[in-house]
This record gives structure tokens, sequence and C-alpha cells, in this order.
């Protein structure tokens, strides 16, 4: 069966709000939600980001069956600049769901990044790229075996988590955070007082209080 490509309507998140959650680490983000928004920490950077702007972007989804990529490619043509393009592949190892060639034309499109729950390839090239970041569960030589079965923006459990086209992706050194389109402007505003927060106990811990101080820990006995 050919690849589906779905159109979902999906309400704009505005610049501002996008912007506002690329200033909450990872950290931060999941424990908001109590981390029920945590994808699997098996899905890695392939790069350290090491002072790199956060992945933030919209989630294009791709499902892929066993060893075809065909939605990769359905994917890379329907997203637009900025989004982030999210692979279910199963976690998969035997096969890559992309490599530099694909990577190259979703860079091209300035998507932002590529999250693979499987494995990908050509990471010699893949690494040096510092405005595109790749996710993957894993780095395997062999190509995919065909091109024409799954489906594009529908919704996908990926990495454990639930993630439909739109929602709002977070990636860091950390890991990965997927935050449902219709709870990213109700959230943002709780993140960024705890980004403060931890502001204000980094300054205090550096004016030589302690963490029983700071974090108001109840007395030993």
């Amino acid at each position: 069966m050919p690849t589906r490509v779905y159109h979902p309507i999906t309400p704009p998140l505005s610049p501002e709000l996008i912007g506002g959650w690329g200033g909450v680490p990872t950290t931060i983000a999941t424990d908001v939600f109590s981390g029920r928004n945590l994808i699997n920490p098996a899905i890695r950077p392939i790069r350290a980001f090491s002072g790199r702007k956060r992945l933030v972007g919209r989630a294009v989804t791709a499902w892929c069956e066993p060893a075809d990529y065909g939605p990769v490619h359905h994917a890379i043509a329907v997203a637009k600049p900025g989004e982030v393009i999210m692979i279910a592949a199963g976690g998969r190892l035997d096969v890559a769901m992309i490599g530099e060639l694909l990577g190259g034309a979703a860079r091209r499109k300035r998507i932002s990044g590529v999250v693979v729950d499987g494995a990908v390839r050509d990471i010699g090239t893949l690494t040096q790229w510092e405005d595109f970041v790749v996710f993957a569960r894993g780095i395997v030589a062999r190509g995919p075996l065909s091109m024409e079965r799954g489906s594009v923006n529908d919704t996908v459990v990926l990495g454990d988590i639930c993630i439909a086209p739109g929602d709002l992706i977070l990636g860091d050194d950390d890991g990965l955070v997927a935050i449902a389109q219709d709870q990213a402007e109700g959230k943002l505003q709780a993140a960024l007082a705890v980004v403060e927060a931890e502001r204000k106990w980094q300054q205090a811990l550096s004016q030589g209080q302690t963490t029983l101080e700071v974090f108001k820990v109840p007395a030993a006995r």
C-alpha cells in the first residue's frame, strides 16, 4: 500500500510561544508535566549541543513500516522551515531511516532537525551540521529496503509517547520532550517560572548558602 500523507488542520503556534519554549531546558519542560511527556531517553542526540540552541519546533510525523523509509521522503516534502520530523520506526536498529542524502535535503529546506526511533547512518557528515539536529536510537551502516508503505502526519507512538502532528518538540543534551499543542501555551508560564527560580537558587548557592537553606530541606533527626 502506498504511503498515506494526511493534511491535518492544526492550530498555529506563534513564533513567540515557540521561542519561549526554546528558552526552557528539557529538564524543566518534563518536570512541569510530571514526566508524562518525556520521550524514551534511549533516543539521544548524535552530537552534543555544547551551547548550541535547543531543538524546538512543531512535529511532522512519519510512521514507517519495518525497513521502509518512504514516509521519510514524503515528510521532508511536506515539512516547513523550523519544523521537526519525527520518524516512528519502532525502535528498529537493523536499517537506517535517514542519512546524508535525506538529511541534506531536509537541511536545505531549513527543517530544524529529525528524531528517529530507530537508526541513522552517515554520522560523519550528520554530526558536522551545526544547523540541523539529529536524535536517534542507534547507528547502523545498512540502508532501508523499500519506500512505499507507512504514513505521514498521522498520530504516532514514538519513544513510548503519543505524538500528534503539530505538537511542540523540545530537545537538548538531556533528552526530548513532546508538548501537546493544546497545552503549550497554558504550561509555558509555569515552565518560565521554574527557569527563573533555578536562576535565583543558583545565585543563592554561589553566595554561600547551603542546599539545605536554599531548598528548605526539613531538618534531620
